[in-house]
């Protein structure tokens, strides 16, 4: 029984921490993304990070992939199990932290392909810790399947592969799109909200100084507020959360006004996306206006979306001598668009038909 429940927990830990780390390796840009979020002040405070979180997030994607792999193989048992419990001891802080504290919404355990809420998040790193403890109490059970040399070949070759997949996508694209602005999707279909989806239970709260320090009350409470107590302020807090479309955050935005109901109706559409123009690669940027002019030769609209201000756009546009307009779009929502700074994205009517990376900007099919 022990032997059974040991190679049980041998293949399900083994098995879980390859599909976790090729999904977040698959779109490693999105997990350092959510890095940044754990390193941002309102979470952990520690910003001197965030400059690294991509470093970080593609040795804790291609480490989880092959502390899988070797898990499997009972390669050097007793180093792949202690480093197993160490990161998910690190998981499982995390994971309480955030729902504990309620600071990030969704770890990104699975990436964009399965999202689940923080307290989800904790009670999977709970069970995989339960599991890793029986691996931990029982090393002597996990035996090697293959000799020292097929085994130092297969652990060397998965750790090679890897890093190669790690380098291919961040300079190019994900291998597989899991979000909701893939190839196929129509940008418009995604914001509707079905008629008989569930709405969010809102509470409004009002804050009163009551002696000097600040009390919550609910609309229940008013009447308990005692005299002298002075107004502070008034929130909204969401007991039950509604349904949220899978796009809810895009716009178009350009001088006070939102275009994008009648951009998303173009027969022919080219976003440059760039979330952050001091960012974008210069090498990208440089080519932007002769593919310009190659798609209005083409008959398409072309349009600049970013989260910079007018003033950087100005400079960007004098610099590069950028003949289209920029819209304003949430930085956060660029970035889900596509994970290259530049990228390209075409739509027809709203439908996304191509997303092409600045390094494959000759694959773009006008």
């Amino acid at each position: 029984m022990k032997n059974f429940i040991t190679q049980f927990s041998r293949l399900f830990v083994g098995i879980l921490f390859i599909i976790s780390g090729l999904i977040k390796l698959n779109d490693p840009l999105g997990f350092s993304y959510k890095l940044e979020e754990y390193f941002s002040e309102p979470v952990f405070n520690i910003p001197f990070f965030v400059p690294y979180s991509l470093a970080t997030a593609l040795f804790l994607v291609i480490l989880e992939v092959v502390l899988g792999v070797m898990l499997l193989l009972g390669y050097k048992s007793k180093y792949t199990i202690w480093s197993l419990l160490l990161l998910i001891v690190m998981f499982t802080f995390l994971t309480f932290y955030s729902a504990y504290f309620d600071v990030v919404k969704d770890c990104g355990c699975f990436g964009d392909a399965l999202h689940l809420t923080p307290w989800q998040s904790f009670s999977k790193d709970i069970i995989l810790l339960f599991l890793i403890l029986v691996l931990f109490f029982n090393q002597k059970l996990i035996k090697p399947l293959f000799s020292n040399t097929i085994q130092n070949i297969l652990a060397f070759s998965g750790m090679a592969l890897c890093a190669f997949m790690g380098y291919w996508v961040i300079n190019h694209l994900p291998i597989i799109d899991f979000r909701p602005y893939k190839v196929g999707n129509n940008i418009l279909k995604g914001m509707e909200i079905p008629e008989d989806a569930p709405k969010s239970v809102v509470e409004m709260v009002f804050i009163y100084k009551v002696n000097g320090v600040d009390k919550e009350f609910t609309e229940k409470d008013l009447m308990a507020i005692p005299e002298g107590a002075q107004f502070v302020d008034r929130k909204d807090k969401v007991i039950t959360e509604g349904y949220v479309p899978p796009i809810h955050d895009f716009a178009m935005e350009k001088d006070g006004s939102d275009y994008k109901e009648e951009f998303l109706q173009e027969p022919k559409l080219l976003m440059i996306v760039a979330y952050d123009l001091a960012k974008a690669n210069e090498k990208g940027m440089s080519q932007l206006e002769k593919l310009n002019q190659k798609a209005l030769v083409n008959g398409y609209k072309v349009i600049g979306m970013t989260a910079s201000n007018p003033e950087e756009i100005a400079k960007f546009q004098k610099q590069f001598r950028l003949h289209f307009d920029f819209y304003f779009c949430d930085g956060t929502a660029l970035k889900t668009i596509e994970r290259a700074n530049p990228s390209f994205v075409i739509l027809q009517k709203g439908t996304i038909t191509q997303k092409v990376h600045y390094n494959d900007i000759d694959k773009l099919k006008l």
